[in-house]
């Protein structure tokens, strides 16, 4: 007699989770969290329209699009549901200023927030407590998935896991039975898309793959509400999600977790525009040149030393007049900027800031290796070492990174890079501190569609 337990039903459960999901099931840790990455979000999206492909998406998708009423967020132009969560998706994601989940490597808020922004626009109004609970339901969905996975990256997780994160959220909010949950997962695999290729080439096709996978949900959850057939086993059958877009992954211990622990306290914020892979580099050589008082000619050579996905994301060689996509995920270039300016800006990957020879020639300087850790989706611990002229070496390091999990930004933290994110929209609003504080008490909300009215 075979007494091997039947295999768990992967989508079953992560639907029953969704589904059953209230608000009076979160801790006030949960729902803490959930303000806070809803208003960085909204911020980061905000400020994404200055940047250039961002415009130029605009106006190619404009002259598809007749359709109104979802705005853009710190704009004044408004599109069709679907058109408008393309532009707010890669909005949030250009930059590389968005939160994510390290551990799962799931910028997971850049495909949900704008598929739940809309819903709130053009349906019955959506409460606050409503958006944090679809929130923490779509986080645990697109977190879950990437934590399954034990090997390296082949397809954009951000993209994939994060659109059926967004699958998950806005189902909540429409009030989708489970089975149509489950549906939605169907035909949002059946759009699935985004490979590495993006980032290994530093192209703005990285943000639209968040886009694609975004718009992918709204359509999903459309679909399952109608009678069209979908698929039942779209996250763990044989040519299923988890199957065929990680090589290896273990998903049981995680859905039994469910409940249990809350994805979006997992959550880190990103303090400098840069990919995460960075963020090690960036900091620790902003702590030697302040303690140490350097400046850019102190410094012949900067080494950092970090886990084989640093190497992966990041480690590419400087451009003289590189792209801001490129740009963004090239540590030398970012570090070649902190030795010049003591910081990293979102203006540096403007106009002259890209093609400056100085920041190339600095860039020479820096070198990343890789340590003998051997988990290929981690970001921490990073080491960063100087040598400077007369022979002198500095070292520091790095055991997790700013803003995750254990280093929270405090609140004037937080509030810096908000009003910072507002001020570059292409539509700035009025008020930036009144909207953060209406979305720190965004639970006592009655229709959040007014914050997008209210924040132009």
């Amino acid at each position: 007699m075979n007494s091997t337990p039947p295999p768990l039903d992967t989508q079953a459960l992560l639907a029953a989770h969704v589904i059953e999901l209230d608000y009076e099931d979160l801790p006030q840790s949960a729902i803490d969290a959930a303000k806070v990455f809803i208003s960085d979000t909204l911020a980061v999206g905000m400020a994404g329209t200055a940047v250039a492909q961002a415009k130029l998406l605009q106006n190619a998708l404009r002259a598809e699009d007749t359709g109104s009423g979802v705005r853009v967020w710190g704009t004044e132009a408004d599109f069709s549901a679907q058109t408008a969560i393309m532009l707010n998706a890669f909005n949030v994601h250009c930059q590389e200023y968005d939160c994510l989940h390290e551990a799962a490597v799931v910028h997971a808020m850049a495909t949900l927030l704008p598929v739940l922004m809309a819903q709130a626009q053009t349906g019955a109004p959506v409460s606050g407590r409503a958006l944090i609970t679809a929130t923490v339901a779509g986080i645990d969905v697109a977190a879950t998935l990437g934590l399954a996975a034990s090997s390296g990256m082949r397809f954009f997780r951000p993209a994939t896991a994060g659109g059926f994160g967004a699958v998950a959220g806005l189902a909540r909010l429409r009030g989708l039975t489970q089975a149509e949950l489950i549906a939605a997962w169907g035909f949002e695999l059946a759009q699935a898309s985004g490979t590495m290729q993006g980032h290994l080439e530093g192209s703005p096709i990285l943000p639209l793959q968040v886009a694609f996978n975004a718009r992918a949900a709204w359509q999903s959850c459309a679909l399952a509400q109608s009678e069209l057939g979908s698929l039942r086993q779209p996250l763990d059958g044989p040519f299923g999600y988890l199957p065929l877009f990680e090589a290896e992954f273990a998903i049981e211990p995680l859905l039994a977790s469910l409940g249990q622990v809350w994805r979006i306290e997992q959550l880190s914020h990103k303090p400098y525009p840069s990919g995460r892979a960075a963020h090690g580099g960036i900091e620790g050589l902003t702590q030697l040149m302040r303690e140490h008082q350097l400046s850019a000619q102190d410094i012949v050579g900067v080494t950092v030393t970090g886990p084989p996905l640093i190497k992966r994301l990041v480690g590419r060689s400087a451009q003289a007049n590189p792209t801001a996509s490129y740009a963004r995920l090239c540590m030398p270039f970012v570090l070649a900027k902190v030795m010049q300016y003591g910081q990293l800006s979102p203006a540096h990957y403007f106009g002259e800031h890209l093609s400056d020879p100085q920041t190339f020639e600095l860039a020479q300087r820096v070198r990343v290796q890789v340590d003998d850790n051997p988990d290929p989706n981690t970001f921490s611990p990073q080491v960063v070492e100087l040598e400077l002229k007369g022979g002198q070496r500095l070292r520091t390091e790095i055991p997790e990174l700013l803003a995750s999990p254990n280093r929270r930004l405090d609140r004037q933290a937080r509030l810096a890079k908000f009003e910072l994110c507002l001020a570059q929209a292409q539509h700035r609003p009025i008020e930036a501190q009144h909207l953060f504080e209406r979305l720190e008490h965004l639970d006592c909300e009655n229709d959040v569609a007014a914050l997008i009215r209210q924040s132009h």
